[in-house]
C-alpha cells in the first residue's frame, strides 16, 4: 500500500448542504428551516440557558456568599506528639518529616502544631509555628527555626 492508495471509508466525508438554492436542489423555498415559527426566522432561537420559560438552573439553585481568597496558603500540619518518634538531639527538617512518612509530599509549607506531648529536646525546622507549639518544643529543651516559603 502506498500513500496515494489511502482513502477514507465510505461515509466519512459528506459534501456540504447548501440551501436557499432552488426547489431542484431540495433544500429550497424554506431550506431546511420548516414553515414560520421562532427558529425559522434569521436570528431566532433562544439563548443557552433558556428553559422554555421554566425556572432556569441558574435562578434555582442558592447565591454563594462570601469568596474565596486566591492568596490563602495552605499549610501541611504536623503536631508536637508525631516529633517524638524522632531520636533525642535530631534535626527535624521538612526532608525528614517526609523521609519518616508524617509528610507525604513538600509542595505546601509546613506548620508544627502544639497538639500533644514533647519528652525530648528537638531541633525543629518548619515554615510556621503554633504558640503552644513553640512553647512546648522550648520547654522540652529543644530549638526552633522558622523557614522561609
Amino acid at each position: 500500500m502506498k500513500q496515494h492508495d489511502l482513502a477514507p471509508p465510505y461515509g466519512a466525508r459528506h459534501r456540504r448542504k447548501r440551501v436557499g438554492r432552488g426547489d431542484g436542489s431540495g433544500h429550497g423555498s424554506y431550506s431546511g428551516r420548516g414553515v414560520k415559527g421562532q427558529k425559522s426566522r434569521s436570528g431566532g432561537g433562544v439563548r443557552l440557558s433558556f428553559e422554555g420559560g421554566q425556572n432556569p438552573l441558574v435562578k434555582r439553585l442558592p447565591h454563594t456568599r462570601g469568596f474565596t481568597n486566591p492568596f490563602r496558603i495552605e499549610y501541611t500540619v504536623v503536631n508536637v506528639a508525631n516529633l517524638d518518634r524522632f531520636s533525642e538531639n535530631a534535626q527535624v527538617t521538612p526532608r525528614e518529616l517526609q523521609e519518616s512518612g508524617l509528610v507525604r509530599n513538600l509542595r505546601h509549607p509546613i506548620k508544627v502544631l502544639g497538639t500533644g506531648m514533647l519528652t525530648k529536646p528537638l531541633t525543629v525546622k518548619a515554615h510556621k509555628f503554633s504558640n503552644s507549639a513553640r512553647e512546648k518544643i522550648v520547654a522540652a529543651g529543644g530549638h526552633i527555626e522558622e523557614l522561609q516559603r
